[in-house]
Order: structure tokens, then C-alpha cells, then sequence
């Protein structure tokens, strides 16, 4: 297909979108805040999508092909939604997202997909795939999610309900200043990855790190005047002992899933991480993950092949892991099919 394709991403905070073809790469990209509950919008969830779908159909030019990168827990057979905690809370009524997106404007050809799904399509099109037999993609952002690809047959495999890698929802602990904390997560749900791990869980775990030791956040270069995502990194990079302690807290949980991972499949020759907390972050969240599978690693292999684990951790650069990219390159494969 050499014609250009509309592509969109839509995440917890941001909805952009662009075109992008093979031969021109991704175009300008535009961007809006996300009409979601992760944005403080407070309207029902029916009016939510409506607004979306809206915004969506208002960004694909007339009579073409759309590629549709989607921040949220979908059936990749159907395109039917069945929720996303940023976007919807604790909704879990399905939504037929492909059918709407058609109905609103019939002339374009919708396609679909998973934003990590997109994302991990991107990245193993790239030099980063190049080598591997299995890749595994996290984004940790305003939600968590992972996808596994495996590219001798350049599939993303799914569950009987269309799904994989839903690791943001899975059950999770950590611990600040000392003791065990319980949060929600944005699902409505305790003591999940998301609840301490994605950016709004690092904000949470960050007001019980002030309560809990308020002479210590006092002290603290992220008790300064400005947004937290801004004071987070430049704490870090300052070596603030409370920064460090808040992000080994935040990171513990995504340790656990990644060790888990690399011992169920030793395929995996890369576990990359991209996303808004990753980006913010950059070397800081490498060195946060490594701290936590060093000093835990995996039985045997992490003492007979100590580098194992960093060698296959990955930290990808701004646009190496583009959804909108891979968004367009899952339209393209559809469309050829």
C-alpha cells in the first residue's frame, strides 16, 4: 500500500494523530487532551465515548484508510472494547469501538489495534528486532500494559477473548518508607501494578511517602514549586535520596512481572519499556528495574549468566516504539490480507 494512511493514538491523556506511509514516514503530529476521566472529564461514560468517536472521526481526512492505535484491554478479533481504566474508570460494558468509529464516518476504512500492539509492531520493524526470536514490549504511562511478538511468525498471540498482556491489572505489592501500602488502582481495584506503577500510581505512591515521613519530603527536591513530572526527574538526577526511595517503590512491581516473564519464557530476547513515565525517566528506570532483578533475579540463570537479565533490558528512545507508527503498519497488514 503506498498510499497514506490517517493514523491515531489514543492514550489516558493524549489523542494524537497524523499520516504516515512507507515511503514518507510519520507526518506532522497533532495532539489533544483525551476527553477521559484520567483528564478530570466528569460526564458519563456513554458521553465520554461519544466525545471520543467524535474527535476520532473529526481527525481521518475523507475517503481513505485509518489506523487506530487504542489505550485499552481489546478484542484484536473484533475491535470490540472492553475497557480501559483511564479512559472509563471501572466500566467494564463492552464497546464496539470499530463499529462507531464506521457509523461516524463510513467512508474511511477503520483499522484497530491495541496501542502496545502498535507500538511493539513499530519497534520490531526496527534494527531492535532484527536479531530476536521474541520481543516483549512494556508502556507504563497514565495505564500498564505489555505485548509478546514472536517474529518468526509475526504474531501477536491472544487469549480466547482476543486479549494479552493485560499485566497493568495484575495483583501486585511494594512498600514505602518502611511498611506495606495499599492503593486503588484506576479500575477501581486494590493492589494492582497500575495502582503504584503507572503515573497516576507514582503520584499516590508520592502523597504516602509525604504523609508517611514528612521531615524527609521537607528535605526533598520534589517538595518544590512546578509539576510533580518535573521535579520527579530532576530529583533524580540530583540523587534525592526520597526520589530514589519513591521510584524503587514504584519499579518493584514491574520487576516482579519482567522476572516472571524472562523465567516462564527464555525466548525473550528483548523486554523493552517505552511510554510518558519511561520517557520522563530514561536511565533512571533502567538502573530502578536492575536494582530490583539483581538483588532478586532469576533461580539459577541470574547466578550461572549474571548479565543475562541486562542484556536484554531495553529503555527505547522517543519514537523507537511509535503507536502511531505501528498503528499504520497493522492498517497496511490488514489491508493487504
Amino acid at each position: 500500500m503506498s498510499q497514506s494512511i490517517a493514523v491515531l493514538d489514543v492514550g489516558g491523556t493524549h489523542l494524537r494523530w497524523a499520516t504516515w506511509s512507507r515511503r514518507g514516514g510519520l507526518a506532522a503530529v497533532r495532539r489533544v487532551a483525551t476527553p477521559s476521566l484520567a483528564n478530570g472529564a466528569a460526564e458519563p461514560v456513554d458521553e465520554l465515548r461519544a466525545r471520543l468517536v467524535s474527535a476520532m472521526a473529526q481527525a481521518v481526512p475523507a475517503d481513505g484508510v485509518a489506523g487506530v492505535a487504542f489505550g485499552a484491554a481489546l478484542d484484536h478479533r473484533s475491535g470490540i472494547v472492553y475497557a480501559s481504566a483511564p479512559l472509563w474508570g471501572s466500566c467494564t460494558r463492552p464497546f464496539d469501538l470499530a463499529g462507531a468509529l464506521a457509523r461516524a464516518r463510513p467512508d474511511v476504512r477503520w483499522h484497530v489495534v491495541n496501542d502496545v500492539t502498535a507500538a511493539l509492531l513499530h519497534l520490531a520493524a526496527g534494527p531492535v528486532g532484527a536479531s530476536c526470536r521474541k520481543l516483549l514490549l512494556v508502556t507504563v504511562s497514565t495505564g500498564i500494559a505489555g505485548r509478546t511478538l514472536d517474529r518468526r511468525s509475526g504474531e501477536i498471540p491472544v487469549d480466547g477473548c482476543g486479549l494479552q498482556g493485560e499485566i497493568g491489572h495484575l495483583p501486585a505489592t511494594t512498600s514505602i518508607a518502611g511498611r506495606p501500602v495499599t492503593l486503588a488502582c484506576d479500575c477501581g481495584q486494590p493492589d494492582h501494578v497500575s495502582s503504584y506503577s503507572s503515573g497516576p500510581g507514582i503520584r499516590r505512591l508520592a502523597a504516602v511517602l509525604r504523609e508517611r515521613d514528612p521531615d524527609a519530603w521537607r528535605g526533598s527536591a520534589l517538595d518544590g514549586p512546578g509539576p510533580f513530572e518535573t521535579l520527579l526527574p530532576a530529583a533524580l538526577d540530583a540523587a534525592d535520596p526520597v526520589a530514589e526511595e519513591l521510584l524503587r517503590a514504584a519499579t518493584r512491581p514491574v520487576a516482579d512481572v519482567v522476572r516472571s516473564a524472562l523465567c516462564l519464557d527464555p525466548e525473550l530476547d528483548v523486554v523493552a519499556f517505552t511510554g510518558g513515565v519511561v520517557h520522563a525517566l530514561g536511565a533512571h528506570y533502567r538502573r530502578a528495574l536492575l536494582a530490583h532483578l539483581n538483588a532478586q533475579g532469576i533461580y539459577l540463570t541470574s547466578a550461572l549468566a549474571p548479565e543475562s537479565i541486562a542484556e536484554r533490558l531495553l529503555v527505547c528512545r522517543e519514537g523507537e516504539a511509535d503507536p502511531l507508527v505501528g498503528a499504520g503498519l497493522a492498517a497496511e497488514r490488514t489491508a493487504r490480507s
